[in-house]
């Protein structure tokens, strides 16, 4: 399980599908989501299984999301936005299957 390693000293609020996620101003999307308890960002389109961030560098797009006004974008290489309304990718949500 990941856990924060830091407390939240400077704090953004943001959302992913219907839950607030707080954060600290910096993180990435895909770190703060880890950090929240968050791991599945979106689902295989072949299999439907949970798919998790990976590499964290934006190699593998593992932590595709779509982040509202700015499309399909990986979460690892975004830094959280006060306001920012993040979803799984419409292809890979859990209902679209």
């Amino acid at each position: 399980m990941f856990h924060r390693r830091h407390n939240i000293a400077n704090p953004v609020s943001f959302w992913f599908e219907d839950r607030e996620v707080l954060a600290n101003r910096g993180d990435s999307v895909a770190g703060a989501l880890l950090a929240a308890g968050i791991s599945q960002l979106r689902r295989s389109p072949v299999s439907g299984s949970a798919r998790a961030p990976f590499c964290m560098i934006g190699n593998c797009y593992e932590c595709l999301v779509e982040i509202e006004g700015q499309g399909a974008v990986q979460a690892c290489l975004i830094e959280v936005a006060e306001g920012m309304q993040v979803r799984m990718t419409p292809d890979t949500h859990p209902e679209s299957g």
